[in-house]
């Protein structure tokens, strides 16, 4: 399979250079490890396989320390591979530095390319995987060729090679003839035996028989006689591997399967019984289980996986993450803890600001806004308060906790990088970890069980012997036995790291910042306006938006200011500058305080500019709002809008009177989204909110203010203010339900307020359309005419692809409640005089229709209610076996085609399940498991009955080149195809022209 991708020229060293791989420029830094302080391994396309089996390899403590043994002189130099006279050894180079990354380097998963460069792969080979058991034997062969000549020439035949010996003993004379064979790992039978031992039982217990037709003939007695075979393991390696022999050939539908069924195997293991000698100690037979290879998918694809246990508790075991819901559940009226809670619970530690909300929502069951708006604002702002719990990252898109913060639910935890010789007592079962690619987790020792069965399920185990004890320096000490210059190069490496991040950090969280200096202006008619046209207004300043506003401060006073000093957001309009608000809280940091890149701040002592008293002639805070009217001439509907500008000390009663609005007018504020992802809307000023100003109402420049005139008020008392605006009958009102979500419709306009039991503080949405017809009560009863239809498919073989007839063998009607179910339908259509002779068992066997035009549409399913209307036509269909179709089931009418003949069989019913995986190669793999064929050899098309074409599916199924995005598998059930009722898709097999199926494809649609 592999063909020579391992093959080094000369003899056990490389004279070329390993790869012409382009490296790209430096981005962003790769992030740090992770809480568990163990580094996962980068999956370049395809290449899971070799990533599992490399950590293996590293978290065997013997095998790490026998290849770092090696050094420069056995092994050379890679930076002398170019050179023609230099013998480096490329492949155990690079496996050392990989294996120094994974160990010492800081940093969230390595990279395997320069290694797969010193294999001889190209991208495409880096794309396809292989088999991880094929892998672990030509990996061993390329390491033991490269170290030929070296003092590590045998160290794989060492750890690793173990021997058995055939015997056959001749029943006649007692003659004993044996065969010594070497392995490199046992490969076990799963099909047909219930776990590891009763297989290796079986390959070293049982003994077979040569009798009968099948006699055995002996070299001594030189005739046929009778023997028996056996085999007995003489040699036990210090590390054995298993492979597992999951993947058979059924040669009834010549095609390849893989076995999922129940296959146990134990945490430790005695091979006295399977030995050849057994004479020493059990502990020389004992092994324990360290690692085990998972699969998970089918024979024709896959992903790799490896379950490992620390051996040198070199990483950080904690529970699962999964079990930090068993933990106490947080006060519901503590908004900090349920937050804490609800990012804690995420394996990153972090969510999604707009998601937020709605994990709120699920783990209390109520939005932020009507649970803790009134005591603690908007949920921006209550993160930005408590900055020492949380922390905003990507530009505010994503909120996380701080690195081990005062959690309120759980008890501090361990630090995340131990030291040396740290001390913790982990629970027992401990220190077992998922690596999967660049993700590594903690589960426990439990979880490996979970891997005896199933499409994940265990392919390779690897044991040790109990008798191989570490030393007590290799405990939490990943450097130990590292060589020299491998240290030195993790830690080069970690330095360009940290530069690298803070670099990134700092271009990342930098700000530019305008700094307007009092004494370059003055106060005129409320604006300050610079004193000399020619002197340069602001001074710029580069500063990191991270650090705090006392740090802006000292940076001023350095250089720029002296004496007392306030700094206040400005603004430069036409008029001149104009002040805002002033940052006060010195703790806090810039981008908490809400300074951007490109923000004005003006530097003064906060009392007078010039002279000139603040107190007696403050600067102007200005506001531009678009100000919203009802068009009032002609008779005319709509809204006009103008902007206006206003000062931020002006109360909105004033507002109101420079508008020359009457104060029986209503100003109205829009009400956006908030963080939860609550509905849009406009809320009301209460006549209380006329006598303070704008600032103090928190408006902002671009904000929309509505001036309306009221058109109803409730006066029964209810104390619910209604503006309506909207003109003509293509309009409607609508509740907010409790999830701020548009709910039911206000059907009763002549209904008053109290009456529709609306409430103060209710939200209405006023949508476009006319009112939905009233629904009519559930108690009526509909009559539905049913026609009891058999298929009709003419026996001679040149039938068409449209040769589907329905035969009608009865009509008749039932009366049904308009919001009856499908088995309430089914029961009641049995009970009818027409049917009393048909055999139909329970109402299972029967399949409903829904007809258009003498036309089968689609197929009633599921257990809600149909919402039936009057005079709806449904065809009934007698089955010969129960059936209960899901949601996304799709029920294909199969007609195989006549070898050499332009005919078809009679058809069948094949149901295909596309809720998981609609994409043409799932069909096709439906339909190869059916019909025996290869998935490869089928060709899908959908019939375009309009224009007599056959519109082709893609055979794509996975992107080969991974500087390529990669392009996502097309649904059937989507663009460009919408497979649905009544569609015909026509498969026809590639390798043999004349053989076709024509399928008649009925995809559900939702009731």
């Amino acid at each position: 399979m592999f063909g020579s991708l391992f093959e080094e020229e000369g003899e056990g060293y490389s004279l070329a250079p390993s790869g012409g791989r382009v490296v790209k420029g430096e981005g962003e830094p790769p992030p740090p490890r992770g809480r568990v302080n163990l580094s996962g391994i980068k999956n370049q396309g395809g290449t899971c396989y070799l990533n599992s089996l490399l950590q293996t390899l590293l978290f065997t403590p013997e095998f790490r320390e026998e290849l770092f043994s090696l050094g420069p002189k056995e092994l050379g130099c890679l930076e002398d591979k170019d050179k023609p006279e230099a013998k480096v050894r490329v492949i155990p180079l690079e496996l050392q530095r990989l294996f120094a990354r994974l160990l010492l380097v800081d940093q969230q998963s390595a990279s395997t390319t320069d290694l797969t460069d010193s294999f001889g792969w190209n991208n495409s080979e880096e794309s396809r995987q292989h088999d991880v058991q094929e892998l672990n034997r030509i990996l061993f062969s390329a390491l033991e060729h490269s170290l030929v000549d070296t003092s590590g020439s045998a160290f794989i035949q060492r750890l690793y090679h173990g021997t058995t010996v055939n015997s056959i003993l001749c029943k006649e004379c007692g003659n004993i003839s044996q065969r010594q064979e070497d392995f490199l790992d046992l490969t076990v039978c799963v099909r047909g035996v219930c776990g590891l031992e009763g297989a290796l039982w079986d390959m070293f217990v049982e003994e077979e028989m040569f009798e009968g037709s099948n006699l055995y003939r002996c070299g001594q007695c030189d005739q046929l006689v009778t023997a028996a075979k056996s085999a007995k393991l003489r040699k036990l390696p210090p590390f054995l591997t298993v492979s597992l022999l999951r993947f058979n050939f059924d040669f009834a539908r010549c095609e390849r399967y893989k076995e999922t069924g129940r296959y146990t195997f134990p945490l430790t293991i005695n091979l006295r019984p399977f030995c050849e000698q057994t004479e020493d100690e059990d502990s020389e037979y004992s092994y324990e289980l360290f690692s085990v290879i998972i699969h998970k998918g089918g024979c024709y694809g896959g992903h790799y996986h490896v379950y490992i246990k620390d051996m040198d508790h070199l990483g950080l075991w904690e529970p699962p993450v999964r079990e930090l819901r068993a933990y106490t559940e947080p006060e519901k009226d503590d908004p900090l803890s349920v937050l804490s809670s609800i990012i804690a619970q995420e394996e990153s530690r972090s969510v999604l600001l707009d998601q937020l909300g709605q994990r709120l929502m699920d783990k209390i069951g109520s939005s932020w806004s009507k649970k803790y708006r009134k005591l603690h604002g908007p949920i921006g702002k209550f993160l930005q308060n408590h900055s020492d719990v949380f922390v905003l990252v990507n530009n505010g898109t994503w909120v996380a906790l701080k690195a081990n913060p005062p959690s309120p639910v759980t008890q501090p935890s361990s630090p995340a990088h131990p030291t040396p010789g740290s001390s913790s007592t982990p629970d027992p079962g401990s220190h077992w970890f998922d690596l999967n690619d660049s993700t590594v987790t903690s589960i426990h020792e439990r979880d490996v069980e979970k891997m005896y069965q199933g499409k994940e399920s265990a392919y390779m185990l690897f044991y040790r012997k109990t008798l191989l004890r570490r030393p007590s320096g290799a405990l939490r000490n990943p450097g130990y036995q590292v060589p020299p210059h491998l240290l030195e190069m993790a830690e080069e490496e970690n330095r360009r790291l940290q530069q690298r991040r803070e670099e990134f950090e700092a271009s990342n969280n930098s700000v530019e910042l305008r700094l307007h200096l009092a004494p370059r202006y003055r106060l005129e008619n409320g604006a300050l306006k610079p004193i000399s046209i020619e002197q340069k207004e602001a001074t710029n300043l580069t500063f990191d938006r991270c650090r705090t506003v006392g740090d802006l401060r000292m940076i001023i006073y350095q250089d720029l200011w002296e004496g007392d000093m306030a700094l206040t957001v400005a603004r430069s309009l036409p008029a001149g500058l104009h002040l805002y608000n002033t940052l006060t809280d010195d703790e806090v940091s810039l981008y908490s305080a809400g300074i951007l890149s490109g923000t004005d701040l003006f530097v003064w002592n906060g009392r007078e500019v010039r002279r000139h008293s603040n107190q007696h002639n403050p600067p102007l805070y200005i506001l531009l709002l678009d100000v919203l009217e009802p068009k009032r001439l002609s008779g005319g509907s709509g809204l006009t809008k103008q902007s206006r500008g206003f000062a931020g000390r002006v109360t909105l009663g004033e507002v109101r009177e420079a508008l020359g609005e009457p104060q029986e007018s209503l100003l109205c504020q829009e009400k956006r989204g908030g963080e939860g992802g609550g509905a849009s809307g406009w809320r009301v000023f209460p006549p209380g909110d006329m006598q303070r100003t704008l600032k103090e109402l928190a408006l902002k420049d671009g904000d929309a203010l509505l001036v309306l005139e009221p058109q109803t008020q409730d006066s029964r008392g209810s104390g619910v203010m209604v503006c309506v605006v909207c003109t003509g009958d293509g309009w409607h009102l609508r509740r907010l339900d409790w999830c701020e979500d548009v709910g039911e419709a206000l059907m009763d306009e002549e209904a008053s307020l109290s009456e529709l039991k609306m409430s103060h503080g209710d939200a209405l949405v006023i949508t476009e359309g006319r009112l939905p017809p009233k629904v009519h009560s559930t108690s009526c009863s509909l009559s539905t005419p049913f026609t009891l239809y058999r298929h009709v498919f003419p026996l001679s073989r040149e039938t068409h692809t449209h040769s589907m007839k329905l035969s009608p063998l009865a009509k008749m009607c039932v009366e049904i409640s308009e919001e009856a179910t499908l088995e309430e339908l089914k029961t009641q259509v049995l009970t009818l005089p027409e049917l009393q002779y048909v055999c139909v068992p329970t109402p299972a066997f029967l399949r409903v229709w829904q007809l258009e035009g003498q036309r089968l549409t689609r197929i009633l399913r599921g257990q809600q209610k149909l919402k039936l209307s009057s005079g709806v036509e449904f065809c009934v269909q007698q089955l010969l076996r129960e059936e209960d179709l899901g949601p996304k089931e799709v029920l294909l009418r199969v007609q195989m085609g006549v070898p050499g003949e332009r005919g078809y069989y009679p058809p069948e019913d094949l149901v295909w399940d596309a809720s998981r995986d609609p994409s043409p190669r799932s069909l096709r793999s439906a339909l190869a498991s059916t019909y025996g064929l290869s998935p490869d050899s089928l060709l899908l098309a959908k019939h375009q009955p309009h224009t007599h074409t056959w519109e082709t599916f893609s055979n794509w199924s996975q992107q080969v080149s991974k500087r390529k995005k990669k392009k996502k598998a097309e649904s059937l059930l989507g663009a460009p195809f919408h497979l649905k009722d009544g569609d015909i898709i026509g498969v026809k097999v590639t390798n043999a022209p004349l053989w076709f199926i024509v399928l008649v494809a009925f995809q559900p649609a939702l009731l």
